[in-house]
């Protein structure tokens, strides 16, 4: 950005009126690539240069790292000091408020933050305590028992109506269920625990119930903008209503056509129900891009056109000229991938860096085919949207040690800790946790010794007592020695891949170093879960080639952007097929994956794929493609770069004669189980031959009769 007294001039007149409202609710429609992150970054140092303290600032977004870098992006602006803006994710802001108001509602400022999997796991512990387990029937799993309750708090629905519609072959456990859930909450009290979800309920509640606390927020935070209000759930919605409910001044920036965390519980209802929380709203849209070409955009537009709810709105930009999307249907995914990887390698021969081409996929396993590609061709590359760091269980490991040094009563950590020991099961685990709750540590060591004769157990309790997390030890050196009694516990339990696992504690021994506190350290791990590629990435000679889910990829652009897997089942989801709402969000998924690209975009959609069980199986073209018309594309056909005929060219009729070595019509041509082309009903599998008639049926019309003698019939394989 320029000096300050031209960044107003910098921005377009949209922009400008949205960073020069300073008061009142306002609500920003930012479309893909329309600059919302600079309009946030001037509208926060206009407010500072208007005179503001930037600890009047609240920044909520997505990520801790946006809103850091958005704060010292405001800062280099005014060339002033901005640290004392307030910045980060919803779960932060509550997390740091709990810590501080908490005792309010009975938590201490040192309760236990658990992640999803330490939920997963006290739900399986109280499943088994109270006999649940024991069921002939099959009772909810972990998971499925910790979507549940996640569920009821975040969809405003009862247990009832969420088995009812998402569960139904679960509803005859409800009373079970309900007696399951009051455990949880109750246990999570006693023990100073919260989940995630508690964690924005716990700090709602103390905004609904303590007048005086709002009005405290108020003068604290008189300034609150909020990034990707789309993806906030009805909690965080709520959240914002009560904490600037004494001044209003509150500015929310989203796309609700972006809106693709449902599965997450966001409701993209929010930043439609905003002006009805804040009458006085005023509505400004940002529609021109600085992303894409015109072409891409073009595509984009027609999308989204068919979205039933939405803010209408038209991207347009200033780059008039680029290439046509292109639209490759292969014939399986082999060729797919053979295809991308050649199309990949001819764009860095021209200079395009590896780092500045995509590959985006609906699911994780989309990819599979092109990354036995990408290796075979010694292609480097990252792939995110896969593993978090945290769903490593070596990872957890070290993270219990550490939480039980936090918190000594968070006995989910010690049970997790207790069951690594060899000779300790888990009864004797159980006992010496019994023993804990009775007497705290180190006046129970002897009981506990004799419990056990683990050689480990001995170990460690004589280690636990001489780390003193909040005295002089650093978080890296309290670290070190976990690990150097953790290390031969690691060797022995991951014994086949530890020399893989060991990258990943690299990796968090390096984070470590950025901290001072352990207690922090701890936290921001909890909070936003770093992937595992985010650790790995940097250890690559080459700047790698990005595959991605369409959910990592959000926010990011790149100069040429792939998608894959464009048919039905895939692409939309076939879960999706069933429920409107989802049908919905996929296309929105769709949007995000296409407003990636600056200037190449290709759509991929193969024939055919493999299904396990059911071998090759014909593919039907996404509806997203069918909808789009055909003059916002170019359809092409591949050849392979051995060829002297270029790398791609527009699809002809006669393309499958030269490219497949179809042969005419005759009765001896087909038999069942062939996949053909009609020149007028496009592609189908063979059914039946009876004689000179042959039953095929047709992608776009169905199970249909056809004279050989009469018709064209090109086969693909």
């Amino acid at each position: 950005m320029r000096e300050s007294k031209n960044y107003l001039q910098d921005l377009n007149p949209a922009q400008r009126e949205a960073v020069e409202t300073l008061y009142g609710p306002l609500l920003v429609i930012a479309g893909a690539g329309s600059g919302k992150t600079k309009t946030l970054v001037c509208r926060m140092a206009h407010l500072v240069e208007k005179g503001i303290p930037p600890e009047k600032i609240l920044l909520l977004t997505f990520t801790r790292r946006a809103a850091k870098e958005m704060i010292e992006r405001a800062s280099l602006l005014l060339k002033r000091d901005f640290h004392k803006v307030t910045g980060g994710t919803f779960h932060s802001l509550c997390h740091t408020m709990l810590r501080q108001y908490g005792t309010l509602i009975g938590y201490s400022p040192n309760f236990t933050l658990l992640d999803r999997t330490d939920a997963e796991d006290l739900f399986n512990l109280l499943k088994t305590s109270l006999g649940l387990s024991d069921n002939k029937k099959r009772f909810p799993k972990k998971d499925t028992l910790a979507n549940l309750y996640s569920k009821t708090l975040n969809q405003e629905k009862s247990l009832e109506e969420l088995l009812d519609s998402e569960y139904p072959q679960f509803l005859e456990f409800l009373p079970e269920i309900q007696r399951l859930f009051v455990e949880y909450k109750i246990y999570k009290k006693e023990h100073q625990l919260m989940d995630y979800d508690d964690l924005l309920l716990n700090w709602l509640e103390i905004l609904k119930n303590y007048p005086q606390i709002r009005d405290e927020m108020g003068k604290r935070f008189h300034f609150i903008m909020v990034d990707e209000y789309q993806d906030t759930n009805t909690l965080q919605g709520e959240i914002i209503k009560y904490m600037a409910s004494t001044h209003q001044n509150v500015m929310v920036v989203g796309d609700d056509s972006q809106s693709i965390y449902r599965f997450r519980g966001a409701n993209y209802r929010n930043i439609f129900d905003f002006p009805k929380i804040f009458p006085q709203t005023k509505i400004i849209k940002l529609e021109q891009n600085y992303r894409s070409t015109q072409p891409i955009l073009d595509l984009a537009n027609v999308i989204i056109a068919n979205s039933k709810i939405k803010y209408t709105k038209t991207l347009f930009t200033l780059k008039k000229e680029g290439a046509k999307p292109v639209l490759f249907r292969a014939k399986d995914e082999a060729e797919t991938s053979k295809f991308v990887v050649d199309k990949i390698l001819e764009l860095r021969e021209k200079g395009i860096k590896l780092s500045q081409i995509a590959v985006l996929f609906r699911s994780a396993y989309h990819s599979y085919e092109l990354e036995v590609e990408l290796a075979k061709r010694g292609i480097p590359f990252v792939k995110y949207g896969g593993l978090k760091l945290l769903e490593s269980a070596h990872i957890k490991d070290l993270l219990a040690f550490l939480k039980i040094i936090l918190n000594p009563r968070d006995f989910l950590s010690w049970n997790r800790v207790l069951l690594l020991m060899e000779g300790i099961g888990p009864r004797t685990a159980e006992k010496i946790i019994q023993t804990l709750k009775r007497e705290a540590l180190p006046t129970s060591l002897n009981r506990i010794l004799g419990l056990s004769p683990s050689h480990e157990l001995k170990r460690w309790l004589e280690l636990y007592t001489t780390i003193k997390p909040y005295e002089e030890e650093s978080p890296s050196e309290i670290l070190q020695k976990i690990w150097y009694f953790y290390e031969p516990l690691f060797q022995r339990i991951y014994s086949e891949d530890y020399h893989r696992r060991v990258k990943d504690l690299e990796g968090l021994f390096s984070l470590v170093l950025k901290y001072k506190s352990l207690d922090e350290f701890v936290s921001d791990l909890l909070l936003e879960p770093l992937e595992i590629t985010e650790l790995e990435g940097e250890t690559l000679d080459e700047d790698p080639l990005i595959l991605s889910t369409i959910h990592s990829a959000k926010g990011l652009e790149w100069h040429t952007v792939f998608i894959l897997s464009l048919i039905e089942g895939r692409f939309p989801s076939l879960y999706s097929l069933k429920n409107t709402d989802d049908l919905e969000e996929e296309r929105r998924l769709f949007y995000v994956a296409v407003t990636r690209a600056r200037e190449k975009l290709f759509l991929l959609s193969p024939l055919m794929v493999y299904l396990p069980g059911e071998g090759k199986t014909f593919a039907k073209p996404s509806r997203f493609l069918t909808e789009l018309p055909k003059t916002l594309y170019e359809e092409v056909n591949y050849t392979t770069p051995e060829e002297k005929s270029s790398h791609i060219k527009p699809v002809t009729e006669n393309y499958m004669n030269t490219h497949y070595s179809t042969e005419l019509s005759s009765t001896s041509s087909f038999k069942i189980g062939d996949f053909v082309k009609h020149p007028h009903f496009g592609e189908g599998e063979v059914l039946e031959v009876m004689g000179e008639k042959i039953k095929v049926n047709f992608i776009s019309k169905g199970p249909t009769i056809l004279h050989l003698k009469y018709t064209q019939l090109e086969r693909l394989l």
